[in-house]
């Protein structure tokens, strides 16, 4: 099993409410790829960070394999969600992939 956790920042210029939205809107789109991408076990995507973060969410992701988070990150479904929820809000994006 490997483990897929990004970090995002949202871009500066986005107002308190729209980071709100965009955030929501990431967690919706992301949480509902389980059962669509075959090898996706788990998604929890959390948009409540404390104060003393500095990242705005946080996708933590369960995968079977490598090669299945391969096909994950190329899958139709979790390449629209990224094009249209995540990639046009995002100023930094730090990730981390790991054997569990």
């Amino acid at each position: 099993m490997i483990k897929h956790v990004i970090l995002w920042q949202l871009k500066d210029e986005l107002s308190s409410e729209d980071k709100k939205k965009v955030a929501q809107d990431i967690k919706k789109s992301l949480e509902a790829l389980v059962g669509k991408v075959p090898g996706l076990t788990e998604v929890t995507v959390n948009i409540h960070p404390l104060a003393t973060s500095n990242a705005d969410v946080m996708l933590d992701s369960t995968v079977e394999s490598e090669e299945a988070l391969k096909n994950y990150q190329n899958h139709p479904d979790h390449v629209a969600a990224a094009d249209t929820y995540v990639r046009p809000y995002i100023k930094n994006r730090v990730c981390m992939d790991y054997e569990i």
